[in-house]
C-alpha cells in the first residue's frame, strides 16, 4: 500500500461524546459494563457451542461464529471508546485510524455475510428437510464461513486501501467515536470523486446483496411454514428461525435507518447513537437473543452449571 506525501494530516481527533461532560464516569461504568457483558455473553455462547454435542449442528456452527465475530467486532470499538471518557486526548494516528477501519469494515462486512449464511441454512432445513444434512454438512459450512471470513477481509482491504490515496490536509475532527468511512471522506481536501465513489458502491453492495438474499430466504421460509398442515408444527417451524430474523432487523434496521435518510436531517447525536446501536448494543443483545427462547442453549447452559456444583 502507498500512502500518499501530500497527506498532512497525522492524526485525528474523535469527539465521540466530549460534549457530555458531566457524564464522563457514568458514560465509562455504562459502555464498560456493556463491553463485558458482550465479550462474557458471546466467549460463553461459544463455549456452549463446542461443549455440548447436543449444538453440533450447522445452525450452532454458524452461531457459534457469529459469537466469536461480534467478539472481535466490539473490541474493535469499545477500547477507544472507553478511553475517551478517561482522558482529554481523544487523538488517533492516521495509521492507527486506517487500521481501526480495516478491522471494522471486515467485521460488518463478515457479519453480513455471516446472517446471510445463516438465513440459508434455515431455507434449508425449513424448505428441504429431507436433504437438509447432505446439503449442509460440515464441508459446506466450513467452506461457507471461510467464504465469509476471507471475502470480508478482502473487500474490507480493498475499501480502505483507497483511503490514503485521499489528501487529508484541512481539519482533523471526526465527529464520532471510531474512525467512520463517512467523517473521513468529509474530511478529504482533494476530493475523489471515482476513488469515493468506488468507496461507497462497494460498502453498500456489501451491505445490500446479503440483505436481499436474507429477504427471499425467509420470503421462502413463510411460504413453506403457511403450508404446513397443523399450527404446532408452523410454530416450531418459524421458532427455529425467530431468533435470526429478530438479530437480523436490529442490524440491518439501525444501518438502513442510517443510510437511507438524508445526512442534513440527522443530527450529529442522533448518529452516533445509531453508530453505538450496532456497533455496540446488537452484539450484548444478540446471545441473549439467541438464548432466550432456545430450549436446546438453556439446556445445555443447565448441564455445565449442574456439573460445575458437582450435581452430575
Amino acid at each position: 500500500m502507498q500512502w500518499k506525501n501530500e497527506t498532512s494530516i497525522t492524526k485525528f481527533i474523535l469527539l465521540g461524546f466530549g460534549n457530555l461532560n458531566e457524564f464522563q464516569i457514568l458514560l465509562f461504568v455504562l459502555f464498560l459494563v456493556m463491553y463485558v457483558l458482550t465479550v462474557a455473553g458471546n466467549l460463553l455462547m461459544i463455549a456452549l457451542v463446542a461443549y455440548d454435542q447436543h449444538l453440533h449442528t450447522p445452525m450452532y456452527f454458524f452461531l457459534g461464529n457469529l459469537s466469536f465475530l461480534e467478539t472481535c467486532y466490539t473490541s474493535v470499538i469499545s477500547p477507544r471508546l472507553l478511553a475517551g471518557f478517561l482522558v482529554e486526548d481523544r487523538t488517533i494516528f492516521f495509521r492507527d485510524c486506517i487500521t481501526q477501519l480495516f478491522f471494522f469494515g471486515a467485521s460488518a462486512s463478515i457479519e453480513c455475510f455471516l446472517l446471510a449464511v445463516m438465513a440459508y441454512d434455515r431455507y434449508l432445513a425449513i424448505c428441504n428437510p429431507l436433504s437438509y444434512k447432505v446439503m449442509m454438512n460440515f464441508r459446506v459450512c466450513l467452506l461457507l464461513v471461510s467464504a465469509s471470513w476471507i471475502t470480508g477481509f478482502s473487500v474490507s482491504a480493498l475499501v480502505v486501501g483507497m483511503v490514503p490515496q485521499l489528501n487529508f490536509c484541512g481539519p482533523n475532527e471526526i465527529n464520532n467515536f471510531f474512525c467512520d468511512m463517512v467523517e473521513l471522506l468529509k474530511l478529504s481536501c482533494a476530493k475523489s470523486p471515482l476513488t469515493e465513489m468506488i468507496i461507497l458502491v462497494c460498502c453498500s453492495l456489501i451491505a445490500l446483496i446479503p440483505f436481499l438474499f436474507i429477504i427471499v430466504s425467509y420470503v421462502l421460509i413463510l411460504s413453506a411454514i403457511q403450508r404446513i398442515a397443523s399450527f404446532a408444527g408452523r410454530q416450531k417451524a418459524f421458532s427455529t428461525c425467530a431468533s435470526h430474523l429478530l438479530v437480523v432487523s436490529l442490524y440491518y434496521g439501525t444501518i438502513i435507518i442510517m443510510h437511507m435518510a438524508p445526512s442534513a436531517d440527522l443530527s450529529p447525536g442522533f448518529h452516533k447513537t445509531l453508530s453505538l446501536m450496532y456497533t455496540v448494543a446488537t452484539p450484548m443483545f444478540n446471545p441473549i437473543i439467541y438464548s432466550l427462547k432456545n430450549q436446546e442453549v438453556k439446556g445445555a447452559f443447565r448441564k455445565v452449571m449442574m456439573q460445575n456444583l458437582g450435581m452430575i
